[in-house]
């Protein structure tokens, strides 16, 4: 299954912001900067690629999932699915 360019596109320049933001943590790091302000910075950082992680995952359920269901490959849908909700609870 295919995903539409534009959210592919969208996704990579966000995967782009969290890097830079990655290596803007290893700056400070570097600067031993205060440490509550570093955490606020990995709070953002993980906030961001949770955000990546649901942008897939709306993707994958409109797309892949739905033909899926649709195809007869139900239960590959529903496993699939079910290690998804698993791996967020973590």
């Amino acid at each position: 299954m295919t995903h539409d360019h534009s959210d592919t596109k969208k996704l990579i320049r966000r995967l782009k912001i969290i890097e830079g933001q990655v290596r803007g943590l290893q700056d400070l790091i570097e600067k031993d900067t205060y440490c509550i302000d570093v955490i606020t910075q990995t709070s953002a950082v993980r906030q961001a690629l949770s955000s990546v992680e649901d942008a897939l995952l709306e993707s994958h359920l409109k797309g892949c999932v739905r033909h899926q269901m649709t195809s007869g490959q139900s239960v590959k849908a529903v496993s699939e699915v079910l290690k998804v909700y698993k791996l967020k609870r973590k």
